[in-house]
């Protein structure tokens, strides 16, 4: 069986020496190089054609971030799972959108880094628990303002709005759900002013996308 071609990419010599201690105890993996700066990274990636790049952020003469969209565009078939130190939005996000495959923390245990490079390695994405919970909670932020229209009708708007779409009229809404004529038409006039809907054709058409009714009624 083939192993996982890797380079590290640090630019603390300490770190690099570390990683490739513990990836040597992983018989499924072969360490092909290392790398001290952005720039180095880049060169040793073609060079060397690893499977999976590990790299740090901060590095200097040029950043992971801008080594890993060069990576990322210039050797599509290799992988990198981002190390860092400081697991907040901006990395992350920052991480992802340079093209990395993953991001782990640096505090990971040693099984966690391999199950990362194993992920990546086959293609599939890796997010260190604590990574993963920043772009959760930074979803939910951005989301939490955001109210599905629908879900402020009351139920007997729902029952009108059904009923509109299935191609009823104001006094066949109000005999089918027992109410007056003007208790139907104000139902029926809250309920458009929450889906910012000024038309019964529009209201159909809504209807049909919410699958509240069909074309064919």
């Amino acid at each position: 069986m083939a192993k996982i071609r890797v380079l590290i990419a640090d630019d603390h010599a300490i770190m690099r020496e570390g990683i490739r201690a513990l990836l040597a105890l992983r018989d499924q993996i072969e360490v092909v190089g290392e790398a001290e700066d952005g720039r180095e990274t880049i060169e040793k990636a073609h060079e060397l054609a690893p499977d999976v790049v590990v790299m740090d952020i901060a590095m200097p003469v040029m950043d992971g971030l801008e080594a890993c969209r060069r990576i990322h565009r210039e050797i599509p078939n290799t992988r990198v799972l981002v190390l860092t130190q400081h697991v907040d939005k901006e990395y992350v996000l920052s991480s992802v959108k340079a093209g990395a495959a993953g991001c782990i923390s640096k505090k990971a245990a040693a099984s966690e880094l391999v199950s990362g490079i194993e992920a990546v390695y086959r293609g599939d994405s890796f997010l260190y628990p604590s990574v993963a919970r920043v772009l959760i909670d930074d979803y939910l932020l951005r989301t939490a303002g955001e109210t599905n229209p629908y879900e402020r009708l009351t139920d007997r708007e729902r029952e009108v709005l059904k009923l509109v779409a299935e191609g009823r009229t104001n006094q066949e809404i109000a005999q089918l759900l027992v109410l007056s004529v003007k208790t139907v038409l104000g139902h029926r006039t809250r309920l458009m002013e929450k889906l910012d809907i000024h038309n019964r054709t529009e209201l159909i058409k809504y209807a049909i996308r919410k699958g509240l009714t069909t074309v064919d009624g």
